[in-house]
């Protein structure tokens, strides 16, 4: 079983969204096969294949309010810009609110990541590179 101080070592490692397929591989390694993230908090759980979970905020994220009307556009522009390592998580977050994200789901059996608005609709979903 994962603890939340090897998931945040991992977290530690990833400057832009560039890194994050290797924090995806990481964690993958660890026994983690889901990632549920909450943009208006930082909330991240992370669980495994008995649904065990754990759980971890940034100590620094400062509440977000989720825009109530989403917009894959801004979404599809904001991850091109943070996946190219042009922006910060944080500034990547605070454009997924912008956006109308409420979460973003990282499913590492499919190795997929969905973004959710705050009616469970989805507005993109991604494969993520292997690395």
């Amino acid at each position: 079983m994962f603890t939340i101080e090897n998931i945040q070592a991992a977290e530690s490692k990833i400057k832009t969204g560039a890194d994050f397929p290797q924090f995806v591989k990481e964690i993958k390694e660890m026994g983690v096969i889901r990632n549920d993230v909450y943009v208006s908090n930082g909330l991240s759980i992370y669980f495994d294949n008995e649904d065990n979970a754990q759980q971890g905020s940034p100590d620094d994220y400062p509440a977000l309010i989720i825009n109530d009307e989403a917009s894959a556009d801004k979404l599809k522009h904001a991850l091109t810009i943070h996946q190219q390592g042009e922006t910060d998580y944080f500034t990547f977050c605070k454009q997924a609110a912008d956006a109308g994200v409420e979460k973003w789901v990282v499913d590492l059996e499919e190795m997929t990541c969905t973004y959710l608005d705050a009616e469970g609709n989805e507005l993109v979903k991604e494969t993520i590179a292997k690395k």
